[in-house]
C-alpha cells in the first residue's frame, strides 16, 4: 500500500513589518514584508495542504493567518507562552526571529497532534472584542489620568473637563457593543448572563464573546478567560497554584471585578467567605468566585436556561 504523502510544514515567526518563513522539509529561511501584497505572492508559490505554525501576535498575525486558512492551508497559531516554555524543554538558548521561525516549525513537526488548527472566528466576536478592547484602553487611561492629576488643585477644572469627554466616549461604545449585540441577534445571552449576580452588563458582553469563541473551536470554556490554575505537584511536594493568564485580559479583569461585586451579593457571600474561613487570601477566593461565575455563565448559554439562584450551589 502506498505511503500517504506528508503535508509540507511552515513555522513563521511575525512581526509588524517582517515575516520569517522556514521550511521545515527543505530546511530553507526566508523574510517576507509583513503585507497584503508580499503575502499573496507568496502564498501562490506554496503547493497545497501545506500545515502552517504562525506565532500569535495582537494583530500583526491576523492578516497571514486568514489569507493561508483561505487558501486552503491548514494554520496553527501558537502564543508566545507555549513557544516560550517549548524553546526551555529542548534546550533553545537563542531567541531570534530566524531561530523561532525554525522553533515554530519544529514544534509543529513534532507535536501536531497535540496542537489545535486555527478557524475564523465569527464576526460578532470581532466586533466584540476590538470594541471591549478599546474600552479597556479607555478606561485604564481614564483611571491613570485621575490618579496622576488629582493632586494638582491648578488642573481639577481642566480634568473634569477631560474625563467628562472620556466619558462621552465610553458611552459611545456602550452603545455600540449594544448595536453589534443586537445585530449579531444575541440580546438573549446577554441578557441570561446580565441576570447573574455581581455581572453586568459589559461583563456579560465579554463572557458572551468569549463563549462564542470556545463554542467555535470546541475549547474547554472555562479556560478562555485564563482564569484557570494548572497543577504542579510531584510526590509530596503541592506546587504553587498560578493563573494561566493564557485567556482575553479584558475578560479576565472583568470577571475579576464582577467577582469583587458579588462577594458582596447575598447569593455568592457564603460560597466567598467559605474559602476565606479555609485561609485563603482574599485574591485566592476572588479567582475561584470569578472561575464559578465564568462556569454558571458558560452553562446558561449552552443549554439556553435561564440563571436560576438556587440551582448555584
Amino acid at each position: 500500500m502506498a505511503m500517504p504523502a506528508s503535508r509540507p510544514e511552515i513555522g513563521i515567526d511575525v512581526a509588524k513589518d517582517d515575516l520569517v518563513i522556514h521550511l521545515q522539509g527543505l530546511n530553507q529561511t526566508f523574510t517576507i514584508d509583513n503585507t497584503p501584497q508580499a503575502i499573496r505572492q507568496w502564498l501562490a508559490t506554496l503547493p497545497e495542504g501545506c500545515d502552517i505554525a504562525i506565532e500569535a501576535t495582537s494583530t500583526y498575525h491576523m492578516d497571514i493567518t486568514e489569507r493561508a486558512h483561505a487558501k486552503g492551508h491548514r494554520v496553527y497559531v501558537v502564543d508566545g507562552y507555549r513557544l516560550s516554555n517549548y524553546r526551555k524543554g529542548v534546550g533553545g538558548r537563542a531567541k531570534t526571529d530566524l531561530a523561532d521561525a525554525q522553533l515554530l516549525a519544529r514544534h509543529l513537526h513534532k507535536e501536531k497532534d497535540e496542537l489545535r488548527p486555527w478557524s475564523p472566528p465569527p464576526k460578532a466576536y470581532r466586533m466584540l472584542q476590538s470594541l471591549l478592547r478599546r474600552r479597556a484602553a479607555l478606561v485604564k487611561a481614564r483611571t491613570a489620568l485621575r490618579q496622576s492629576l488629582s493632586g494638582e488643585p491648578e488642573l481639577k477644572a481642566p480634568l473634569r473637563a477631560l474625563i467628562a469627554k472620556m466619558d462621552r466616549i465610553d458611552t459611545l461604545i456602550q452603545k455600540r457593543l449594544k448595536s453589534a449585540v443586537s445585530a449579531a441577534g444575541l440580546q438573549t445571552q446577554v441578557q441570561r448572563c446580565d441576570a447573574i449576580d455581581g455581572v453586568g452588563e459589559i461583563t456579560a458582553t465579554a463572557l458572551v464573546m468569549a463563549f462564542l469563541r470556545g463554542t467555535s473551536e470546541q475549547r474547554c470554556l472555562r479556560c478562555l478567560p485564563g482564569v484557570g490554575c494548572p497543577v504542579r505537584d510531584s510526590g509530596k511536594l503541592t506546587g504553587k497554584r498560578k493563573l494561566t493568564k493564557q485567556g482575553d485580559t479584558e475578560v479576565r479583569r472583568l470577571l475579576h471585578c464582577a467577582a469583587m461585586s458579588a462577594s458582596r451579593h447575598p447569593v455568592w457571600r457564603a460560597f466567598y467567605q467559605r474559602y476565606r474561613d479555609r485561609g485563603l487570601h482574599t485574591t485566592q477566593a476572588l479567582v475561584i468566585l470569578a472561575r464559578k461565575i465564568a462556569r454558571t455563565a458558560f452553562a446558561l448559554m449552552k443549554q439556553q436556561q435561564e440563571y436560576c439562584p438556587a440551582k448555584l450551589f
